[in-house]
């Protein structure tokens, strides 16, 4: 459709809430956005080029067609978008990484003995919880730290004082660990633990050193010189954790930063989370040259940040203007979220812009390093395209491994390398079904790339976000005759992808690689060498991990149905409540029976079979 034919279907759109999604002459999504009044905002792409900034004036020219979808509300429209540009991944949208939500740290004090663990969600209990954090990575290391420090359990058994639960395990007798499963210690004297671990993760780091100085002096003067040294090393271990801590301010501060820079190439978003007058963690958005960067995409972009987010504090900061207008409807749109006021605001001075200015240089550095990455990573690719002679750079690659167990969990794995760097959303495996129970790694690695290209045909009668994308270099942990089985089954298919074997010598290293006829070697570009022997490495690591952990379910189950009265269903629901063989030996019959379709007996009968095999 031309211009004038986009402005004469603009004229028929409602002045009514819903989203709109702009497509290129292919009839491609490239742009998505949401709107309280559709006639007023998609009228807004097809004014003057003059009048728009350099960025919407670029989609604008793009725009052949849109189509619209109506809701009912403003919020409606906002969870519509999210799932749509997720979907879709638009390339004028700015996107969010694809996350569920922010981990938290939660305790839990629903039980006579609290517990510490990572939790998706805030939930309105009588749980106390502390973040949000970036990745559960960062969380659990400061739960391990903390349980080790203050010496709880982190096990995620359930205790009662005077009931020996089960022997206690090796943290106990390293000392990390004051072992409630062993019966011995009180719900006071381990709520009382957890009440320092509150304070220090609120950053009361003085008060639970002070209280655990005036207990270590009390146990001295009693002369009950072992708990005194327990709190000696624990009064050490909060010191030391401590000073890893990046204080800022009064502790009943609670805000999140989000700081912008903007630059030539690429542009950036840091948010810095601060809870209780600390930097606990931040986050790092980088943008292509190509993405809206305008009031009313950074608007929808905190939106949808806040919403997969979780939790929205009572005040947010900001480095950068975005109009009154957005201001005040993305305020009324958070605290509508939130149940609660929230304020949005744009500190000119004083130490809240010291912390807008933060944020906007974690953003600049943001950039700063991701250029000098893609730098090495363009290099690297513009490599092994010259070495290759490819046509083009291989900006997605496309890596298959098989793995199996004999002739049975039989795997094709496939991981996917865009722009120099692991995309592990996109990694995928295919169980091999096809080849009469022989294990045949050449007929194995054809039927799976059968499936794959198949998504690339023409005629394709199911898409695939990620499998729609046709890559540029497909590697094949394999040499000659690997290659050129794929090759034949590509000019079966009609396809003509670029295919090369990542050969091993002895050691199963990476030696050469193959087009199906010559060798060529890499051993001598030492940057390229490392490349390719990371990506070998990578899709072997994925696809035995994934055949490894079918192969181990099965071991698990066809263990517990050797025993009298279990089937396939009890063997599930005690692997499902137990996560493993050895937990089940560990606990007691009494806890075995409280699985469903257990009883006492049936219970002994499990633990005299794993005692005894």
């Amino acid at each position: 459709m031309t211009h004038s034919e986009l402005k004469e279907k603009v004229k028929l759109l409602p002045f009514a809430p819903g989203i709109y999604m702009m497509k290129d002459k292919n009839g491609k999504i490239i742009y998505v956005g949401k709107s309280k009044c559709l006639h007023n905002r998609v009228s807004h792409y097809f004014q003057p080029l003059s009048s728009l900034n350099a960025k919407t004036a670029r989609l604008s020219m793009n725009i052949c067609d849109f189509e619209c979808i109506y809701t009912s509300s403003e919020a409606e429209a906002l969870i519509l978008e999210n799932e749509l540009i997720k979907r879709h991944t638009p390339k004028y949208n700015i996107k969010l990484k694809d996350a569920k939500s922010y981990p938290y740290i939660k305790l839990a004090y629903d039980k006579p003995f609290p517990k510490i663990t990572l939790s998706r969600s805030r939930s309105s209990d009588k749980a106390e919880y502390f973040g949000p954090y970036v990745s559960a990575k960062n969380a659990n290391e400061i739960i391990d730290t903390v349980s080790k420090t203050f010496a709880v359990a982190n096990c995620g058994k359930d205790f009662e004082y005077g009931k020996r639960i089960c022997r206690p395990c090796l943290f106990f007798h390293l000392g990390q660990c004051i072992g409630p499963c062993s019966g011995k210690v009180t719900a006071t004297e381990y709520q009382d633990i957890f009440s320092e671990i509150r304070d220090f993760l609120k950053g009361d780091y003085k008060i639970v050193l002070e209280e655990l100085e005036k207990k270590m002096l009390d146990c001295a003067e009693r002369m009950d010189f072992e708990n005194a040294a327990k709190c000696r090393d624990r009064i050490a271990s909060i010191k030391k954790l401590n000073e890893h801590q990046n204080i800022i301010t009064d502790p009943e501060k609670e805000f999140d930063v989000f700081g912008m820079y903007v630059g030539d190439t690429a542009s950036a978003l840091s948010v810095v989370f601060i809870r209780n007058g600390k930097v606990i963690d931040k986050d790092d958005y980088v943008f292509s040259s190509g993405e809206i960067l305008d009031d009313f995409e950074l608007s929808g972009f905190i939106e949808r940040f806040y919403k997969n987010c979780g939790h929205i504090p009572k005040n947010i900061l900001l480095s950068f203007d975005i109009s009154e207008e957005e201001v005040s409807r993305l305020t009324e749109s958070l605290s509508e979220i939130k149940g609660s006021s929230v304020k949005i605001t744009v500190p000119e001075r004083g130490e809240k812009r010291v912390y807008a200015e933060m944020a906007k240089r974690n953003a600049g550095e943001a950039v700063r390093q991701k250029a000098e990455m893609a730098k090495k990573d363009e290099e690297i690719l513009v490599k092994l395209a010259s070495l290759l002679e490819l046509e083009v750079v291989p900006e997605r690659i496309e890596a298959y491994d098989i793995s199996n167990n004999g002739t049975d969990d039989m795997y094709a794995g496939m991981i996917v390398i865009e722009n120099g760097k692991f995309k592990k959303s996109d990694y995928r495996l295919f169980s091999i079904k096809e080849t009469d129970g022989k294990q045949d790694d050449y007929a194995s690695m054809a039927e799976a790339l059968k499936r794959r290209l198949a998504y690339l045909s023409e005629d394709a009668e199911e898409t695939n976000a990620s499998f729609s994308q046709r890559p540029d270099l497909i590697l094949l942990d394999g040499g000659i005759g690997h290659v050129n089985t794929i090759k034949e089954v590509m000019r079966e298919m009609g396809q003509n992808i670029p295919l090369i074997g990542m050969v091993k010598d002895e050691f199963h290293k990476t030696r050469t690689l193959t087009d199906g006829e010559y060798e060529i070697s890499i051993a001598k570009d030492m940057s390229l060498f490392t490349f390719i022997y990371g990506i070998q490495e990578e899709v072997h690591r994925f696809t035995f991990s994934r055949m490894d952990a079918s192969r181990t379910k099965k071991v698990k189950h066809s263990t517990l149905e050797k025993i009298e009265g279990i089937g396939e269903a009890k063997a599930k629901l005690l692997l499902k409540r137990f996560k493993s063989i050895q937990n089940i030996k560990n606990s007691t019959v009494e806890e075995i029976a409280t699985v469903s379709g257990i009883n006492t007996e049936l219970a002994e009968r499990i633990l005299d079979h794993l005692n005894k095999n």
